[in-house]
């Protein structure tokens, strides 16, 4: 499992109220989730990173490819122009466009990052792999994320509220791994007063680590990977 912790280094995401940053607390989250993930018999997680740097879109994709992974785990806590709205989501790609205006604005916001982290698109070198990628993005791949995706978004109902009750879809760049069913977790709304406090506790984290690994966990369980050997 590849966890993707979002943003970092140079680009802190969203920031708190209170000046919680996107970047600390989702890493934070990462952390746990990796550790809890590898108690797990069968399983191993990896970090696209493990500390506060910052990681390109697509290489957060490739490092995920190069290890073979069977599946790809963004995590996020963003802001939005009303303070007042709270609620994790799950998003899955899309490739015909958004499933609402919040998914579209959402996915818009998170692949600016490059352009934080100093990485124009006209000079980017792999613009033109990410389009292909793009491209050959599969029926198959997507069906994969959306089940995934409920999963996931079922067991963190169970601790918070939700955003939505589905698992939304849009064209975020860093979902867009061919062979790699993906979701990007919006663990809550760090604008939130209330959800930034919450983000902060600890328990909280302990509670949002143990619902993404039971629901990656029942994935699997009725999904299980092809074996085969990987260079880690």
């Amino acid at each position: 499992v590849a966890i993707d912790p979002g943003h970092g280094g140079e680009d802190p995401g969203a920031i708190g109220p209170s000046g919680l940053r996107e970047k600390d607390v989702v890493l934070a989250i990462a952390l746990r989730l990796r550790e809890r993930l590898n108690r797990t018999p069968g399983m191993r997680a990896m970090l696209t990173r493990d500390a506060d740097y910052f990681v390109p879109l697509h290489e957060r994709v490739r490092k995920a490819r190069r290890v073979q992974a069977d599946l790809f785990v963004s995590i996020h806590a963003d802001a939005f122009m009303r303070r007042e709205a709270r609620g994790a989501s799950v998003y899955a790609l899309s490739t015909t466009g958004a499933t609402s205006a919040a998914a579209r604005w959402m996915a818009q916001r998170e692949n600016a990052s490059d352009l934080v982290g100093g990485i124009p698109v006209a000079a980017n070198g792999d613009a033109h792999v990410m389009r292909a990628m793009f491209d050959m993005s599969t029926t198959a791949q997507i069906k994969d994320s959306l089940v995934v995706g409920r999963e996931v978004l079922e067991r963190i109902g169970q601790v918070g509220h939700l955003h939505k009750r589905q698992v939304e879809q849009a064209g975020f760049a860093v979902l867009k791994a061919p062979d790699i069913p993906s979701i990007l977790v919006e663990t809550a709304f760090i604008s939130n007063p209330d959800e930034e406090r919450k983000l902060r506790e600890p328990r909280y984290q302990r509670q949002l680590v143990e619902a993404l690994a039971t629901g990656i966990e029942r994935y699997f369980a009725r999904n299980p990977p092809l074996a085969r050997n990987r260079t880690l």
